[in-house]
């Protein structure tokens, strides 16, 4: 309730207080009824004005506790909202600083995509060019051999006897030789072979094509790599293609089976490795046994030498058994010679004793 409403409420009571008054003393006189009413509302107007004044300084009071606890409330608001703000403010630089990095990292990949496509189209380069792609098939090559074997185990472009190139030879001893690796991509047959999925006649052409081309490069590796007394009885034909060469075991077993027979294996990326860590171990055994061979020839002379040792030991164990009897005479005739120096001594005193004249 507010202070014009207490007002009214008080000036009500006091006016109901002086009706109620004029209407009791109404038998009194005009005089004393009036004089009374005078006193009576005098009394009332300055309880009233009291009652007002008081009312006034709480009033007062209130709105100065309101006024503070207002300011109170409006600087922990602020507080908050400044604290807030600066939490805000912080959230969203560390947000803006993830964001800043994530675009670093999504311009980095599409870079690295850029860079990608670049080499992927290099790649298709190479590939479409005949020569460029033995270049390519070769290279492989070079890096697994490289890779999985010592430099003395292997050369690459090694002209052998009868006049041909192989890309590899890899030196083993007999058995079984030097084994000749040839790499050989026969894209265009394959990429044919895919192409004519769905259509039977070009299908069947690819294969036909495919088996023709697979025949001569296992024909020509057989004819001229393997040559009897200087290289093994077999060779390998390298594909860099593990697609050409699943292909190759899937479709065309006929193919697999003619290399079998040809003495030609051939081999993946993947294969070859395997085989090449084969061969590793092959002359890894070899070296040890030839490091057996050494150690054990070093062991016969050690033998030879602790013999010599021995016996050398027996002539000396003699001469110290002689130099022992040689001492023990030795010590022998010392003392004889002390024991007769002896009595020699006592021969002497026993002549001055009786040389010495008694006295009685």
């Amino acid at each position: 309730m507010d202070f014009e409403n207490i007002l009214l409420l008080f000036v009500a009571v006091g006016l109901g207080s002086l009706v109620g008054l004029f209407f009791k003393k109404k038998s009194s006189s005009n005089d004393e009824a009036l004089t009374t009413l005078m006193q009576n509302m005098e009394r009332q107007n300055q309880e009233l004005a009291g009652r007002v004044g008081q009312l006034a300084d709480e009033n007062r009071k209130s709105q100065a506790q309101l006024s503070k606890a207002v300011e109170e409330r409006l600087d922990k608001v602020g507080e908050r909202m400044g604290k807030g703000l600066e939490e805000t403010a912080t959230k969203t630089a560390k947000s803006l600083g993830e964001i800043q990095t994530r675009l670093n990292v999504i311009d980095e990949a599409q870079k690295n995509l850029k860079e990608l496509s670049g080499d992927i189209v290099g790649l298709q380069d190479i590939l479409s060019n005949k020569q460029a792609r033995g270049i390519f098939g070769e290279g492989q090559l070079n890096d697994l051999v490289s890779m999985a074997l010592p430099p003395s185990a292997y050369s690459f472009q090694t002209t052998l006897s009868n006049g041909a190139r192989v890309d590899c030879l890899i030196k083993l001893p007999n058995p079984p030789g030097s084994i000749g690796i040839d790499s050989k991509f026969p894209l265009e047959s394959y990429h044919a072979l895919v192409n004519a999925q769905g259509n039977e006649h070009a299908l069947k052409q690819a294969k036909a094509d495919f088996r023709v081309a697979m025949k001569k490069h296992i024909n020509d590796i057989s004819e001229k790599y393997i040559i009897i007394g200087e290289t093994a009885e077999s060779a390998l034909m390298f594909l860099p293609s593990e697609a050409v060469y699943a292909e190759l075991h899937t479709r065309f077993n006929d193919l697999v089976e003619l290399g079998y027979k040809k003495k030609v294996w051939i081999v993946s990326p993947t294969t070859l490795m395997a085989t090449l860590n084969t061969v590793r171990a092959v002359l890894k055994d070899v070296r040890m046994r030839e490091q057996a061979g050494v150690i054990q020839k070093e062991l016969g002379g050690l033998m030879k030498d602790v013999v010599l040792l021995d016996n050398r030991v027996d002539k000396l164990a003699k001469h110290f058994n002689l130099a022992e009897r040689d001492i023990l005479d030795i010590q022998t005739s010392t003392g004889k010679i002390a024991r007769k120096a002896e009595k020699i001594d006592q021969v002497q005193l026993e002549d001055v004793d009786e040389a010495t004249p008694k006295i009685e």
